[in-house]
């Protein structure tokens, strides 16, 4: 018998840093500090990478775009997104929904969260009622906390393709 669904899910976490833009889910976000990290740092897209490609066993983003390599500093991480995106349509399996927290201290998410939803509706190809996307504070806990970083968490359903 053939599983019907499969969830995955994702995590990631980076270093806030000046210079850099704040990006969450292909927005960018008003901030003092950015992501820091070798493609542009949106903690946000990679935890829905890593869930999607988890659940569909297709490996995780440190495997398709190893930071080492050249070619992926700086990458836009929707367009990385998509890139998966378009490896899962070469599989029985699409996306359902995928639902995501993201802790940090600032800037708060609430404010440009239905632009964030679009963005990654639009990379999952998918409509925006099945993504959210909740925001939370750190509490003054750790790094976070303490505005020191910014942590995304995501899971992500697939649906076998009926035949």
């Amino acid at each position: 018998m053939e599983d019907k669904y499969r969830i995955g899910i994702g995590r990631d976490i980076h270093r806030l840093t000046p210079g850099r833009p704040f990006l969450l889910g292909g927005v960018r976000l008003e901030a003092e500090f950015g992501e820091d990290g070798h493609s542009d740092g949106d903690v946000l897209c990679h935890a829905v990478i890593d869930a999607m490609l988890g659940a569909a066993g297709l490996g995780d983003i440190g495997e398709l775009f190893p930071p080492g390599e050249a070619e992926w500093k700086d990458a836009n991480s929707i367009e990385l997104l998509k890139i998966c995106v378009e490896k899962l349509r070469f599989s029985p399996w699409r996306v359902a929904n995928v639902d995501c927290v993201v802790s940090c201290e600032r800037p708060a998410v609430l404010p440009y969260r239905a632009a964030i939803r679009q963005a990654l509706a639009d990379a999952l190809d998918i409509e925006e009622a099945r993504v959210f996307v909740k925001g939370m504070s750190g509490e003054k806990l750790g790094d976070i906390g303490q505005g020191r970083a910014v942590e995304a968490m995501a899971v992500c359903l697939l649906e076998r393709e009926q035949q």
